[in-house]
């Protein structure tokens, strides 16, 4: 995915540079002012939440290395919203005020996001919809997809109960992610495609602002209700989320864990999953990601049109009915099995940073220990 991603920046130069500033019919920055990257314009990313480690650690560093490879004059401007709507929308009031050229919007709320990307559209100001998709007809959107991390996710959890022998009648428990989060309606929509008819939902939550606190919560109403001996494996949306339903289930008094999915690859997610706590969690390559947001930002300041590079472009609708030009990546499944070929290899964690004290005797690092 890496090196794919670096064919589509390479190809998005070579575009910018033949082209600069000129007006086309792609971008919203055909009906507004075009900037040019030999002079560089201000670009605004603002990102939703700080309880997922993932935003400030990966997605903000990568998207400012990868503007500044691309454009070495603009200016980034910076904010997290942390899961506030209101927040958000004052940032990103805050942003336009300040004259920002392009704006690239990861939404606390994709509905209320409308306003935001309406507000800049008036002004001229193109919109990169990035992880989720803000409503109001943005200009390109980049993310994974959706539906499919879900069904990964699904898959997985089947995968594991299968490998445990489970019967045919096991109960599980799903924890959603937040409802105000478009995403979290997708992965929730593909985890029932596979799960449905195959396993006995016997609850099933959605999380506020994907609260690892009130999933703990909702897993300690679950067990109330079930009992925990009788939950066979429990769906949970992210990495977050799946630390809280193991904080419960050891609260619980429950020794031997069910298998709990989970997303992002988050540090302390990989160790769990290293450490048996955690079945599998979703690696979602965010440099990718990021780097094509930044084409994306590119083209839309300047007025060219993004073609996806190898990846293509597709056309989807957001939740307003509008039509919008998106690049949708293909998320990875990642139990024990498969940490040392993702998040190791791409550099994402070190052997180290896995494999501090509390996991040097698991199996995984006494094997990368050895090698």
């Amino acid at each position: 995915m890496l090196r794919g991603a670096a064919a589509g920046a390479a190809a998005v130069l070579a575009l910018l540079a033949t082209g600069c500033g000129a007006t086309t019919t792609g971008g919203g920055a055909a009906d507004g002012e075009t900037h040019s990257v030999d002079e560089g314009f201000t670009v605004g990313l603002l990102l939703p939440e700080s309880k997922t480690a993932r935003y400030d650690k990966f997605d903000k560093p990568y998207f400012e290395e990868a503007l500044a490879e691309r454009c070495e004059k603009c200016e980034l401007l910076y904010q997290n919203a942390d899961q506030q709507t209101s927040k958000q929308q004052s940032q990103a009031e805050a942003m336009l005020t300040d004259g920002v050229d392009v704006l690239v919007l990861d939404a606390v709320d994709s509905e209320a996001a409308g306003g935001i990307v309406k507000n800049a559209q008036s002004q001229g100001v193109p919109v990169v919809a990035y992880d989720r998709l803000a409503e109001g007809g943005v200009d390109y959107y980049v993310s994974f997809d959706n539906k499919e991390v879900g069904r990964v996710q699904g898959r997985a959890l089947l995968e594991a109960l299968d490998k445990a022998k489970a019967d045919d009648d096991a109960e599980i428990v799903m924890i959603n992610g937040s409802p105000t989060d478009p995403n979290a309606g997708d992965f929730k929509a593909g985890a029932h495609e596979v799960l449905d008819g195959q396993v006995e939902i016997a609850q099933e939550f959605d999380t506020p602002d994907w609260s690892p606190d009130r999933a703990q919560t909702q897993m300690e109403q679950a067990i109330t209700s079930i009992g925990a001996d009788d939950i066979a494996g429990v769906y949970s949306a992210n990495d977050g989320m799946a630390a809280g339903i193991v904080a419960a289930l050891k609260s619980a008094g429950v020794d031997d864990l069910p298998p709990i999915t989970g997303q992002d690859a988050e540090l302390a997610g990989i160790q769990r999953v290293v450490a048996g706590e955690q079945y599998m969690t979703v690696y979602k390559s965010i440099r990718p990601e990021a780097e094509i947001a930044a084409d994306m930002a590119v083209a839309a300041a300047t007025g060219e049109e993004y073609d996806g590079g190898e990846h293509g472009i597709s056309k989807i609708e957001d939740g307003s009915g509008e039509e919008v030009s998106a690049v949708l990546l293909e998320p990875v499944s990642v139990t024990v099995d498969q940490v040392e070929e993702t998040v190791v290899s791409d550099g994402f964690y070190t052997v180290e940073e896995i494999c501090t004290e509390d996991y040097a005797d698991t199996d995984f690092c006494k094997e990368m220990s050895e090698s």
